[in-house]
């Protein structure tokens, strides 16, 4: 038989002892890194002091110089022309990429290029306006939400190119106004020869269309002001149906209340399709108030000191494993 006792609890005591000494040795190590980084920053107070009044004032001189203003032109692409307008903008930021100022200035026609930094388009989404009196989109619309998230569905580029609104963004560095950009972009993008073409005949086709509509509206009326006034003589005959039941009659009212309704919709177009790429709403000079503009003089001296920090704590590195080095 054994005779060993067990050592549970003294071995317990012993693990707790050493924990409460590891615990204490960390807060000395965090207490012992405090005071050495204070005693770091009082014996380099002239460098560090230089250091925050050269970052603040070349965050000053930046923040002072740096602007950025976004700029917001929203447009309707007519006679098919969404893909044309995508392009065309795609086309104009590569340039403002590469610097190719030239193309800007003389092809674009913007006379200060240097000024523009970025530009993007994007569709409004208005599923309720895409969806408006064509039941063909929603039920694509709901065709498509079947087979994946109706947001997805309604972001995808497919279904977003065919809204009626889109929004041409851009980016200047300078305040600007529209003669200076958005009078000679829309020049540029409504310049297409094809799609001016379409412009022409498309709006001569409404305004027929409009014509014709006013001219059927004037003879339904006059239909109806024969019904009128056979009722109103009191000359029926066997053959006379009584009006309220009369089918026919009821689809002539019909059709007359659809043809208003339609040369609401058409006069309404008629606005926008005097061009190819019709202006509805631009907004200038927003300035940009994202984290660095304006704040350098705060972000700066952080900086300046973090690296002189590093530059420090390296140098320190290396003399230590020189001194090792030699030792060994």
């Amino acid at each position: 038989m054994s005779t060993k006792v067990p050592q549970n609890n003294t071995d317990q005591e012993i693990d707790i002892f050493q924990l409460s000494k590891s615990i204490g040795s960390f807060f000395d190590r965090i207490n012992t890194a405090i005071f050495r980084s204070i005693q770091f920053f009082i014996r380099n107070w002239i460098i560090v002091l230089i250091l925050v009044i050269l970052g603040f004032g070349l965050g000053w001189f930046l923040d002072s110089n740096k602007k950025s203003f976004q700029n917001q032109i929203i447009v309707t692409p007519n006679f098919g022309s969404v893909d044309y307008l995508y392009s065309k903008i795609d086309l104009i930021e590569s340039k403002i990429i590469s610097g190719d100022t030239v193309f800007l200035k003389n092809v674009v026609g913007i006379q200060h290029p240097k000024t523009i930094k970025r530009i993007e388009i994007k569709p409004i989404a208005d599923v309720y306006k895409f969806i408006e009196d064509q039941e063909k989109n929603f039920e694509l619309i709901k065709l498509m939400a079947e087979v994946g998230e109706i947001k997805k569905v309604l972001e995808d580029n497919v279904t977003s190119k065919n809204y009626t609104f889109h929004s041409i963004s851009f980016v200047t560095n300078k305040i600007t106004n529209e003669k200076d950009i958005v009078e000679p972009l829309l020049k540029y993008l409504n310049s297409s020869e094809y799609f001016n073409a379409l412009q022409k005949i498309g709006y001569k086709n409404l305004e027929e269309q409009i014509v014709k509509n006013d001219t059927i509206i004037a003879q339904i009326d006059q239909v109806l002001s024969g019904f009128s006034n056979t009722a109103k003589n009191g000359s029926k005959n066997d053959k006379l149906v009584y009006y309220n039941e009369n089918t026919q009659l009821n689809d002539i009212i019909k059709t007359k209340q659809y043809l208003i309704i339609d040369q609401g919709k058409y006069r309404l177009k008629l606005v926008s399709y005097d061009k190819v790429i019709k202006e509805t709403n631009s907004t200038l000079n927003i300035n940009n108030n994202k984290i660095t503009n304006g704040n350098f003089k705060f972000f700066l001296p952080f900086i300046f000191l973090f690296i002189f920090v590093l530059i420090y704590i390296f140098r320190k590195f290396y003399r230590n494993q020189l001194l090792k080095a030699q030792v060994k």
